[in-house]
């Protein structure tokens, strides 16, 4: 299963999903991150629905170009979520950016979800 979970610094472990988390953030070497420019845009104009537009087109095609480069990550996470729950963490929902819907995670499943259309991905 893939699913995504919001990192809170200094949460007890018994607050923590039970399985394996994966921090996507964009200062991480995941193949899911985005890039810092990406997010820095998208918070400028955390309530714009053009921007937002633009940060999730953008975002794919990061996906897409990563994904025709170095498949076998996206592969190798495919895979351990078949076997394994696993959760993209994420700060989001935080003050800049309220609606979970508007993280890149929720992108990252829909786009797992489109490529692995076997897995178990459950959207925020």
């Amino acid at each position: 299963m893939l699913a995504r979970y919001s990192m809170i610094r200094g949460a007890p472990k018994s607050a923590l999903p039970k399985g394996i988390r994966q921090d996507t953030r964009k200062h991480t070497r995941h193949v899911l991150r985005p890039t810092a420019e990406m997010v820095e845009r998208v918070l400028a104009r955390a309530d714009d629905d053009a921007a937002w537009s633009a940060f999730a087109k953008s975002y794919r095609a990061l996906l897409d170009e990563r994904f025709e480069k170095n498949r076998a990550e996206f592969d190798e996470l495919a895979e351990l979520a078949r076997t394994e729950d696993v959760y993209l963490g994420c700060n989001c929902p935080t003050a800049k950016n309220p609606d979970v819907r508007r993280c890149h995670t929720a992108l990252a499943l829909a786009y797992m979800k489109s490529h692995y259309p076997d897995l178990d991905v459950r959207k925020p």
